[in-house]
């Protein structure tokens, strides 16, 4: 799995003109599930975002994870992340899962991370979403499991 993890101020998705994820303080993250991905895979990567030292401490050092200051998590499917874009001027998704096997892993990600945080969010896999944040640093980086 291939996530992009942004520290925010404040992130929300909207579907059909309707906000379906909002959050504070936190972090979005845009997630992607390759052909290979299993139950697995999922979990280390919630576990990653989740402990992932982004946030400052009283040092204003990178020390603090989303849990470690009760910050929100919106989780968003965006499987262009999974494209090849090594050659040419359009991406392939050979790497990418099949949608249904996409949409399994990203529900399981979402019941899972029900399970282990309860400052979550998401948006809604396969849905034309308007994503809007406000990147706070800007703080960006990729994680893969």
């Amino acid at each position: 799995m291939i996530t992009i993890i942004q520290r925010v101020t404040t992130a929300k998705v909207t579907v059909n003109q309707q906000i379906i994820g909002q959050i504070e303080t936190g972090i979005m993250a845009l997630v992607a599930v390759e052909k290979n991905d299993t139950e697995k895979e999922a979990e280390r990567l919630l576990e990653r975002i989740l402990n992932y030292r982004i946030f400052a401490d009283e040092a204003d050092r990178m020390n603090l994870s989303v849990k470690s200051i009760g910050g929100g998590l919106l989780l968003v499917p965006q499987f262009t992340l999974a494209a090849d874009t090594q050659k040419g001027n359009r991406p392939s998704f050979i790497t990418a899962a099949p949608p249904e096997k996409a949409q399994q892993l990203f529900q399981y990600l979402q019941e899972f991370a029900l399970k282990s945080y309860t400052q979550v969010q998401f948006g809604q896999f396969g849905a034309d979403m308007q994503v809007s944040l406000i990147n706070n640093g800007p703080v960006t980086f990729t994680l893969k499991t």
